[in-house]
């Protein structure tokens, strides 16, 4: 991680505790035993919300990264673009995985590129018509589906909001089904993607739609600054990545001594004060004042007992 913040805001008395998320999903909980994934296996995505789908095919359809195909989706039938296959799927239940339709035909690409202006008018009138209803309500994306007579719009509230009277409003304007989909603030990022503090576009927009749950311990046991402008990303919230490299950190530790560890080495008593998983290097204090590093392929466990060769 950069230290670039590293003295900006000072830390002691900061409360960290509300960058925690705790409504996400554990992806990990959700796979079930022993179902048999359908061959071929395809990783879908709405563009428009960059919501991953799982799909397969029927008939001997057989599809390549890049295609467009229409499929049906939680909000009717739609359009999703085709990332390529997926051999080793993680939590996804039977439920998850949908059929593909078709391939995309020449006139649905026509009709969703003549339907992004559409979008842009809609979210003027959309905003339009929230304010004067007086509804504290930030706008984020409007979608119309390729193959249905409804439109979606996507937004944001500190509070719940009753926008009876505003869908009422935008039906009479649009003359069809009208979808209001209030999402949190990391599914605002993940629609309208951006770049993080790493410099790479966002993980839930680019790596992945499903969210495991992220926890201030997985900072603490990456030895990451508990300074909340180093983790945590744009919506707010504990970076995804926290999540993703946890399992590593996990697995390496189990292999490396603690820090506060005594040793005894080179006829000096030795407290371990740093374990640098990254580098395999660990940092020892001794007794007579000497402050040494040695690499960790160094270190083996015997009888719950650590030594170095």
């Amino acid at each position: 991680m950069s230290d670039i913040f590293e003295n900006d805001i000072d830390t002691e008395n900061e409360d960290i505790s509300d960058l925690e998320d705790s409504n996400v999903t554990d992806i990990s909980s959700d796979t079930i035993s022993g179902f048999v994934y359908p061959d071929p296996l395809y990783r879908l995505k709405l563009e428009y919300s960059s919501e991953g789908v799982y799909a397969t095919t029927e008939n001997g359809l057989q599809l390549k990264s890049g295609d467009h195909v229409m499929i049906p989706t939680r909000y009717g039938k739609d359009m999703a673009v085709v990332l390529g296959k997926s051999r080793k799927p993680v939590g996804i239940k039977p439920a998850d995985v949908v059929i593909v339709d078709h391939i995309a035909t020449q006139d649905d690409l026509n009709r969703s590129e003549s339907l992004k202006q559409k979008e842009l008018e809609a979210c003027a009138i959309f905003r339009e018509k929230a304010v004067a209803h007086k509804l504290d309500m930030k706008l984020i994306a409007a979608h119309f589906l390729i193959d249905e007579q409804k439109v979606l719009f996507f937004f944001s509230a500190d509070n719940r909001v009753d926008f009876r009277e505003l869908v009422k409003d935008l039906v009479s304007v649009f003359k069809m089904r009208i979808e209001l989909r209030q999402v949190g603030v990391r599914d605002e990022s993940r629609i309208t993607g951006g770049l993080g503090v790493c410099g790479r576009p966002y993980c839930c927009h680019y790596v992945s739609d499903k969210l495991r749950p992220v926890s201030i311990r997985m900072a603490k046991d990456q030895n990451l600054s508990l300074n909340s402008m180093k983790i945590s990303g744009q919506c707010g919230r504990l970076l995804c990545c926290l999540s993703y490299e946890y399992d590593w950190y996990s697995e390496a530790r189990k292999k490396l001594p603690s820090e506060g560890l005594h040793l005894f080495y080179d006829g000096t008593k030795f407290r371990i004060t740093e374990v640098n998983l990254l580098t395999s290097m660990v940092k020892m204090l001794g007794e007579d004042g000497r402050v040494i590093e040695i690499n960790a392929s160094r270190f083996t466990r015997e009888n719950n007992s650590w030594k170095i060769n």
